[in-house]
């Protein structure tokens, strides 16, 4: 499949190691990448690598907690680089045990997975259909697929993003914008919820290769490592009360 050919690329949710491989591996095909974080040098190691790698990597410091602030830049970017060509949301990751539901976490793991993810994809898009032309991309998660133990506002935000994101395929269809969603399971340097580590893992490199090429390649979703994929997917269709105790004994 013919690769899209992109100029500029804009990355929020710089915070996760994910999204910050994304980003280079981007930038290591030509693009100017801007990547978003609350305080920029928390980039500084990986700006290093694009400098050794020939990546352009610009940091730009943003807080999706203040969304008409970044709105603002957001759209000031586009203005600067003559139109953002791929803008890609990421999020952050947050346990939230029902047991003892830490309020404050969950609130701030929506503002941003959700408010933010959603006004920084939005405030582009007008542009782009002005242009006929431009990408946006929305990371969701496999814990998308079914709410998982300890994970009730994470698996939430995901499937929200899941779900706002089809939607908007559905909507731009017939233009020149393309949408993709991406669904990560878990990666190498985390550990399953047995406490020992996950079979069917990706490490953030792979992980970042595999969601780039499904993005240049225009595809509207893709959900990896597929052997957990396929797992998660029969989750979704077994009774409720089997996917509980299944999910019990998973915890």
């Amino acid at each position: 499949m013919r690769e899209q050919e992109y100029r500029t690329a804009l990355i929020t949710g710089a915070p996760s190691q994910l999204a910050r491989e994304l980003a280079l591996w981007l930038g290591q095909r030509g693009m100017r990448v801007y990547v978003t974080a609350r305080d920029p040098e928390e980039l500084e190691p990986y700006l290093a690598r694009a400098r050794g790698s020939g990546a352009q990597l610009v940091p730009v410091e943003l807080d999706t907690s203040q969304v008409e602030t970044a709105r603002e830049r957001i759209l000031a970017l586009d203005e600067e680089c003559g139109g953002l060509d791929l803008v890609v949301a990421a999020g952050t990751y947050e346990e939230t045990n029902a047991r003892d539901f830490p309020w404050e976490r969950a609130r701030y793991l929506i503002e941003t997975n959700v408010t933010g993810a959603v006004a920084l994809l939005s405030a582009v898009l007008p542009r782009m259909l002005e242009r006929d032309r431009g990408h946006l991309v929305g990371i969701s998660s496999l814990a998308a697929y079914r709410g998982l133990a300890g994970r009730s506002a994470y698996s939430g935000s995901k499937a929200f993003i899941s779900n706002f994101m089809e939607s908007l395929r559905v909507d731009l269809r017939g233009t020149g914008l393309r949408v993709t969603c991406i669904y990560p399971g878990h990666l190498r340097n985390h550990h399953a919820v047995w406490g020992h580590p996950e079979p069917f893992t990706l490490d953030e490199q792979d992980a970042a290769a595999r969601m780039g090429r499904a993005i240049l390649q225009g595809k509207a979703r893709c959900a990896m490592p597929w052997q957990a994929a396929t797992f998660m997917r029969m989750m979704q269709v077994i009774p409720g009360a089997l996917f509980d105790t299944i999910a019990r004994r998973m915890r």
